[in-house]
């Protein structure tokens, strides 16, 4: 599986003070917009800031609980990406934004029912989605994580992929099955669904551009669009991202996608 030459880059966010302009201007053309940046870039900031527990709010007990001071700034590195981003995209301060949970966790803002938040981390990286015209999902893996093929295999593909990565050099093979192992989990984080969904039940295809594709009888499989990039010389990160609403007509002030 190729990945289309029009794919747009992650973009790379420093710390708090961003750059936030161009996430501003992508997320107003398309709707949509996924940043990058590590956690250890992030974790001063909230290591120093004396509102940490009200910025985290009901993440904060959970903040507590984890037994090391790396966990517990990572967490709050990563819940202060979530934030900011949605901040940066709806054009409000940071302190408006209030992280809330469905059911299966998948992360959103209160106020704000129609924006939709995925986050992603390995290693160093934090990965954070956000997506004001229909649901988004980001996955990150290390681009060299050793990963077997036969044993991995039967989880992660189709019969159909299976057969078609089983006649690769193993390095392609290996390479690949990572890439449809993110591109799978991208995908149903963004349905909410996570790793409640088998993955082998999941097909993808390139279609006419090379790009990734839904196969099989998926009836918005015409809707979605799935990216996979190289972010930082030592990452896979791929993004899913299913258009709902027509792009180009999102307001500075988010007001017109804010749920009741």
């Amino acid at each position: 599986m190729t990945e289309s030459l029009e794919m747009t880059e992650p973009l790379y966010v420093a710390c708090p003070d961003g750059p936030w302009a161009e996430v501003q201007n992508r997320f107003r053309a398309t709707g949509w917009a996924v940043v990058h940046t590590t956690w250890g870039a992030w974790a001063p900031t909230a290591l120093l800031d004396p509102a940490l527990p009200r910025l985290l709010d009901r993440d904060w007990p959970r903040y507590r609980q984890y037994p090391n001071a790396e966990q517990r700034l990572g967490f709050a590195a990563s819940r202060y990406v979530m934030k900011y981003t949605a901040a940066a995209a709806l054009e409000v301060g940071v302190d408006e934004i209030d992280l809330v949970y469905q059911p299966g966790g998948r992360p959103g803002v209160r106020g704000h029912d129609s924006l939709s938040l995925s986050l992603a981390h390995t290693d160093e990286l934090l990965v954070v989605g956000v997506s004001c015209t229909g649901p988004v999902g980001v996955d990150a893996e290390l681009a060299d994580r050793d990963i077997s093929f036969d044993l991995m295999s039967g989880h992660v593909c189709t019969p159909e992929e299976s057969a078609e990565l089983s006649a690769l050099p193993v390095s392609e093979r290996r390479s690949r099955l990572l890439r449809l192992w993110t591109l799978k989990e991208a995908y149903t984080k963004a349905l909410g669904y996570g790793l409640r969904r088998r993955f082998s039940q999941i097909g993808f295809e390139r279609d006419g551009t090379g790009a990734p594709a839904l196969s099989g009888a998926v009836a918005d499989a015409g809707a979605w669009e799935f990216r996979t990039h190289r972010v930082q010389d030592r990452y896979l990160v791929s993004e899913a991202h299913r258009s709902d609403v027509a792009a180009g007509a999102v307001p500075p002030d988010g007001g017109a996608w804010s749920g009741s």
